[in-house]
């Protein structure tokens, strides 16, 4: 009998990583090892269990996904990793990819996509969303970065970006991506600098305007 793909997921809804077991295992080529609810637990999952994929949705709370994909990529041996999120822009992909994620998926992408991202990140080769055009995605990053300002952003800058529009604040964001306040706070004053905007309702604003988050 052939070996099982084995799993954790990491969401911080119990209904959605339940349904997502189900499905996994619907197939009998996935075996789910371990749930997660938040960053944290996920870290201490994956380096206790040793999974060949780790399922992560974008904003686990108490650790940031990328901070968990960063600290998991420390250790000797860790897993593909498949990022689960509702960001729709490009630049989000990008940090994800950049932090070492292995596949991007839209929430609302079918199952389908779901199965072929993991056989597709087993293989060693990166998947995204098709709801994203993967040429535009990466060919375009260079323009995009010559003439807007939130393309700009370091890769801290932009983590630090997302979790001012969850509504966190310096202690919360410091524990999340694990990092002190004083960088917190360095962070967030380069990304209003390069922004142009020095306020959270103007970064919300912003980031409704640029469609990076929903009315």
């Amino acid at each position: 009998m052939p070996k099982k793909t084995t799993i954790v997921l990491a969401d911080e809804q119990s209904l959605f990583r339940e349904a997502i077991a189900v499905l996994c295992e619907a197939t009998r080529q996935y075996r789910v090892v371990g749930h997660a609810s938040d960053g944290r637990s996920a870290i201490k999952m994956i380096g206790a269990l040793a999974p060949d994929i780790a399922i992560l949705d974008l904003g686990l709370p108490k650790l940031y996904a990328l901070a968990v994909i960063q600290k998991a990529r420390l250790a000797v041996s860790f897993p593909k990793f498949l990022v689960l999120s509702t960001r729709r822009d490009s630049k989000t992909v990008l940090e994800a990819l950049r932090a070492g994620a292995n596949g991007y998926l839209l929430k609302n992408d079918p199952a389908s996509c779901l199965f072929h991202a993991l056989r597709e990140i087993l293989t060693g080769s990166i998947y995204v969303s098709p709801q994203f055009d993967l040429v535009r995605v990466f060919k375009g990053a260079a323009a995009r970065l010559r003439r807007a300002s939130y393309e700009r952003l370091s890769a801290r800058e932009h983590q630090v970006f997302t979790l001012v529009l969850q509504g966190l604040r310096g202690k919360e964001m410091a524990d999340r991506l694990d990092l002190s306040q004083k960088t917190i706070s360095t962070y967030r004053a380069n990304l209003m600098s390069k922004l142009d905007i020095y306020d959270v309702p103007g970064l919300v604003k912003f980031a409704v305007r640029k469609k990076l988050i929903p009315l």
